[in-house]
């Protein structure tokens, strides 16, 4: 052991015998033990160890040594006040356990819930793989525009706000979609960021208004060569944390284990929701079976729209191990490419893992005529009442005019990501400040 030692941390606990005690201090690594004695400190340090409170930041000074429990202790010869915990810590025995408290409080849940700490350590390991994986295969990082002149790249409802010195309203964007496919015109072929996106929705144990999301594109590829690289990110992050491909997500057994399953949108209607063939094709029986369903849908929605929202209601829950859905209508999918094979669905699929969507990605519509086809549809659907439909963007049609090559693209939510791979149940236990109503004073 080496003869001298020096500790700084947070003091958790002090078991005193009078002229001698044990303490334990924190630090980012953990607990250790110290002992203090009024026989080896000098009487002003001893003095100040009298007048410490649980909370207070300490540094100690000494020699190691191991009781004889075998417990690894630090003797003190010097011990100096860094800084004052004023109000006292939560109560040692049962922690912070007030959900509300430990969000809105965040200092107090990492200081009294380890268990805490190590999420949010594990949520940087994971962001660090998927750079790693990312670089290894040859993507280039790029970051891109937060506020954005108009809100596109993803069907939601943005936050708006107003930029003073051009006096002009910009969005928040809802996704880089569209200036990352700009960058893969200009011949950036392969490329990612992760960072922040903004949807103005409602918040639940899944959605948080503000999120983290990796979105990538790669030219000369297809949605199906992004299912193979899916696979393997996930498996490469599993690998890292868990040894293996197989863990526990709330009580329930995952396996990553390659290839996973495929199911297009009408065969998961079918056998898991139930709908008769006829449903599928008949836009007022689809609409009756819907709302059977208690989904709130209208009779100008389109067929395709009308679809997802029995998908939402009755499928996406029961998709527990990682499955790809594929074959999306086109009326959801206003920025994918049609499908060769039907011109009423598009090539994309979208990941479930434990009956949530992880992963969003399609073959990139790159036909600016289809594209302006495809916006002024999503006008309709505005006009019609739908403030979530995509707006007119012509500045990004023209950039396909000059030539976006075949390209596959994907958006994972990071949020989502690590709560399964921290057994996370509600996405604010992920986001080290989510986001809460203001509290009354």
């Amino acid at each position: 052991l080496p003869q001298k030692f020096s500790l700084a941390g947070r003091l958790m606990a002090v078991r005193s015998f009078g002229k001698a005690a044990f303490v334990k201090i924190q630090d980012r690594k953990g607990q250790m033990q110290c002992y203090l004695a009024k026989n080896i400190l000098s009487e002003q340090d001893f003095s100040l160890f009298k007048k410490l409170d649980i909370g207070d930041i300490v540094y100690v000074s000494g020699k190691l040594f191991r009781t004889k429990t075998n417990e690894l202790t630090l003797e003190a010869e010097s011990l100096r006040l860094m800084a004052k915990s004023i109000h006292p810590l939560p109560e040692k025995w049962h922690g912070l356990t007030d959900i509300e408290t430990r969000y809105r409080q965040r200092h107090l849940d990492l200081i009294s819930n380890p268990a805490v700490k190590e999420i949010f350590i594990r949520r940087s390991l994971i962001i660090k793989l998927m750079r790693q994986f990312m670089d290894r295969h040859d993507f280039l990082e790029v970051e891109t525009p937060m506020m954005q002149p108009k809100a596109g790249g993803a069907v939601a409802r943005p936050f708006k706000t107003h930029h003073n010195a051009l006096n002009q309203d910009f969005y928040l964007r809802i996704a880089p979609e569209l200036y990352l496919k700009r960058l893969v015109t200009g011949g950036l072929e392969r490329v990612y960021e992760i960072n922040r996106n903004f949807r103005n929705e409602g918040i639940s144990t899944f959605h948080n208004p503000e999120f983290t999301m990796m979105e990538f594109y790669q030219s000369y590829a297809t949605y199906e060569d992004l299912m193979s690289l899916t696979e393997e990110l996930f498996c490469f992050i599993a690998e890292n944390v868990f040894g293996g491909l197989k863990f526990t997500y709330q009580g329930t057994e995952i396996d990553l284990t390659p290839p996973w399953r495929r199911l297009s949108v009408r065969d998961a209607l079918i056998q898991i929701a139930q709908m008769a063939p006829d449903e599928l094709t008949d836009p007022g029986r689809a609409i009756a079976f819907a709302r059977k369903t208690g989904c709130d849908v209208k009779e100008t929605d389109p067929p395709g729209k009308i679809l997802m929202a029995v998908f939402d209601e009755l499928v996406e829950k029961k998709l527990v191990q990682p499955t790809f859905v594929t074959h999306y209508p086109v009326a959801v999918s206003p920025l994918s490419r049609r499908s060769s094979a039907d011109p009423d669905i598009v090539d994309r699929f979208e990941l479930y893992i434990s009956g949530r969507e992880i992963a969003n990605a399609f073959s990139e519509l790159n036909d600016p005529a289809d594209q302006r086809e495809r916006f002024l549809a999503q006008i309709r659907q505005r006009e019609a009442g739908d403030d979530e439909a995509h707006e007119m963007d012509e500045d990004y049609i023209r950039t396909l005019e000059y030539g976006m090559p075949p390209t596959a693209g994907e958006g994972i939510g990071i949020d989502r990501l690590i709560m399964l791979f921290t057994d996370s149940a509600s996405i604010r236990d992920v986001i080290l400040f989510p986001l809460l109503r203001n509290k009354q004073e």
